[in-house]
């Protein structure tokens, strides 16, 4: 039996029975983490194993983030950068699950010093909207950019010279003739029949992240030194939770 697999081993090319083993685990490991073509609207059904949601929405996750990098071009987010690092104010345009991307970005953004203004906390936006200047910078974060009151800002914002971004998922929406500067990145989403926001808020977030890269690669060498200085102060200094500010 032995010699059989070894002489069926060399009919399909293989030097033995060894290499075809290694042959066969190799090609069933592929299969195994090949990313499939994962419905963006509805990536799992009723009959999936727990372990079968879990791949399919890693795969899905990388998809995502593979077809937005993809759409990305180095020229419009370094251009995105220059605007921000320039701006004095940021205020960030953003509902619903991109707000909570406009959030994370802000997080990231107090690291390096940026503070940035969710402009519709508190459904202040209005204010916030007449309070900008040429000085500052607004940025929408809008999947399908059909929300009207950010068309009336942004005619607003150009008609007074103030500098806008807009990064968002439609193509064809009117926002993009208006904005200064727009990053487009598509996914294969519904605007509301769906499970969730996946594809759509996972790209958004890798693109946030990676506009903040560049943002921190452009005072890199500025940005480690702060970064110690607050780490000190935090972790060993005044602000550390075992300081004794009595003495």
């Amino acid at each position: 039996r032995k010699s059989l697999r070894k002489w069926r081993a060399k009919k399909m090319g293989f030097d033995g029975n060894k290499q075809f083993r290694l042959a066969l685990s190799e090609t069933v490991y592929k299969d195994l983490h090949q990313l499939g073509k994962i419905d963006a609207n509805f990536p799992f059904d009723s009959t999936d194993t727990i372990s079968q949601i879990s791949k399919k929405m890693a795969d899905l996750s990388i998809e995502a983030i593979r077809k937005a990098s993809e759409q990305l071009e180095s020229q419009t987010l370094d251009t995105a950068a220059s605007m921000l690092v320039k701006a004095d104010k940021i205020f960030l345009f953003a509902q619903g699950d991109s707000q909570i991307r406009a959030r994370s970005f802000q997080n990231k953004m107090v690291k390096i010093n940026r503070f940035l203004l969710i402009a519709e906390e508190y459904a202040d936006q209005a204010w916030n909207a007449a309070n900008l200047s040429k000085s500052d910078c607004a940025v929408f974060i809008t999947y399908g950019a059909k929300i009207p009151q950010y068309d009336r800002y942004i005619k607003y914002f150009s008609k007074e010279g103030i500098p806008t971004i807009l990064l968002t998922g439609n193509p064809t929406s009117s926002l993009l003739k208006l904005a200064d500067l727009s990053i487009v990145a598509t996914q294969d989403e519904y605007d509301f029949l769906k499970v969730g926001t996946f594809s759509s808020q996972v790209a958004f977030e890798y693109i946030l992240d990676t506009l903040f890269s560049v943002i921190y690669a452009k005072e890199y060498e500025q940005n480690l030194v702060n970064l110690k200085q607050k780490y000190d102060l935090i972790e060993k200094g005044q602000l550390s939770e075992f300081s004794n500010l009595d003495n």
